[in-house]
């Protein structure tokens, strides 16, 4: 195992006891969020992305109850030293496609969690127009909107069957190829 995943794995294993405003902790939330990732035929990089989508709140503590608002790029900036663009990019672009999901489709925004209508204040709120085409025209937009709905879906217990080291090979396959040979 490479050492960045060993560290990872520690940083999940002393600090994913958190909720921030969820009836799950985010170890289980990133093992939801990776098994519905893997449940959808992902690549391991969106497997990847999809179990360390919210490091940013690991690694940027905060007292606000619902987390860091800015954990996307948080995380994304950390782990883009060893990841490629198509694991560090959805998870930056995760809390933006909420922001598009909102503002294209009524039923979704109704459907946010309280935490999640939190921070979507905080990011930016809904998205103009002008926002959402600029969105979609990225390379990662649509990585980014499975992402996000996996992050919605990823909130049940029943989903946390596996432990968080299940899903270590799909980070140890997704290392920027550089990095391995270190």
């Amino acid at each position: 195992m490479h050492q960045i995943v060993e560290k990872i794995s520690q940083l999940f294993s002393q600090q994913g006891g958190h909720t921030y405003g969820e009836n799950v902790t985010q170890t289980e939330h990133a093992v939801q969020c990776a098994e519905l990732a893997v449940r959808s035929n992902a690549d391991a990089e969106l497997v990847s992305a999809a179990l360390l989508h919210d490091i940013g709140h690991l690694l940027a503590a905060t007292d606000v109850a619902f987390g860091n608002y800015k954990h996307d790029a948080v995380g994304a900036q950390y782990l883009s030293e060893y990841f490629p663009a198509a694991v560090t990019e959805p998870i930056r672009l995760h809390a933006q496609a909420k922001r598009y999901l909102c503002s294209t489709e009524a039923q979704y925004l109704t459907d946010l969690s309280a935490a999640s209508l939190d921070s979507l204040q905080h990011q930016g709120g809904l998205m103009s127009e002008a926002e959402q085409l600029e969105f979609m025209q990225g390379p990662f937009a649509l990585q980014a909107i499975k992402l996000r709905r996996w992050d919605d879906e990823g909130k049940v217990e029943e989903l946390s069957e596996k432990g968080f080291e299940h899903y270590l090979p799909y980070l140890n396959n997704s290392i920027k190829p550089q990095i391995l040979s270190q």
